[in-house]
């Protein structure tokens, strides 16, 4: 089992890749589903599953972040190779400061287009900051690791499964209610 699906990773990497991390994000925003439903609100019967917004987190996750991530991975060995100290502050540093801005740019614009949200840029706005500090206090630990320890063919798969844990950090972010300034 071990070999064919090492097997697919190498001819197909970018739909292996896709769906790992496509799959990945569904069960991210399910999980908080079950646990908004078990834990939190309580309600008998309770509320139907949002089948819409697991949609959404399949588009981005198989085909708008998977895409950027792989090639970006790509570029990044292939720019920067090696494990030395200095090596992985760069790829550290380009990650986080980087790409990390540009996908969370395109998460918030992305789900509210496909919410059909009046105002695209609105949640974007208020909260790009404090998922961006939040996303540094996690990812940055999680790329050292990824950097020194994980070979390149599996980058994409090894951010996928970290990226269940912070895509439950997202979900949440996401569901906390927008603060409307009043004049």
């Amino acid at each position: 089992m071990a070999a064919h699906i090492k097997k697919v990773f190498k001819n197909y990497p970018l739909l292996a890749n896709s769906v790992v991390y496509g799959s990945m994000c569904v069960g991210a925003e399910f999980s908080q589903q079950v646990i908004k439903r078990k834990f939190l609100d309580k309600k008998v019967p309770p509320d139907p599953f949002d089948t819409g917004a697991l949609a959404r987190y399949a588009v981005i996750g198989s085909c708008i972040n998977s895409n950027l991530l792989y090639f970006w991975y790509k570029w990044l060995d292939r720019t920067f190779v090696g494990t030395a100290t200095q090596t992985i502050m760069k790829k550290l540093v380009l990650d986080q400061f980087l790409m990390t801005p540009q996908l969370l740019v395109i998460f918030y614009i992305s789900m509210s287009l496909m919410e059909r949200k009046e105002d695209l840029l609105e949640e974007c706005r208020e909260k790009f900051i404090p998922t961006f500090k939040t996303s540094c206090g996690f990812w940055l630990p999680a790329q050292t690791i990824n950097f020194l320890l994980v070979p390149p063919p599996a980058r994409v798969v090894y951010v996928g499964t970290c990226s269940f844990i912070w895509i439950n950090i997202l979900c949440i972010l996401k569901r906390e209610e927008l603060h409307k300034v009043t004049d």
